[in-house]
């Protein structure tokens, strides 16, 4: 399991908007992802419904993870989207 964790840059959390935009990134991440919040459940990271239910906000520490081969540049891209609160995946780590 790699796991990364990464505190929420968007200042509304991931709700709406980022939410969208978190879960457009890690659909297309090519590796099946799961994110939490705490102590929580996992959840899929691509799930728009999973990663609202999380009530993550602004500020708070999220955990990424993988168990899939080769999963460590998608966790680091994922990272830095929600680190950075971007609008979209950036290209490159």
């Amino acid at each position: 399991m790699v796991e990364r964790r990464v505190s929420v840059g968007w200042a509304e959390g991931l709700h709406a908007r980022p939410a969208a935009i978190f879960c457009r990134a890690a659909a297309a991440a090519g590796v099946p992802l799961t994110v939490r919040k705490g102590d929580g459940a996992p959840v899929n990271a691509a799930s728009m419904l999973g990663v609202l239910g999380l009530g993550a906000e602004g500020g708070e520490e999220i955990v990424l993870a993988s168990e899939a081969e080769g999963a460590d540049v998608a966790l680091d891209r994922l990272a830095k989207l929600v680190a950075e609160g971007l609008d979209e995946m950036p290209e490159t780590v």
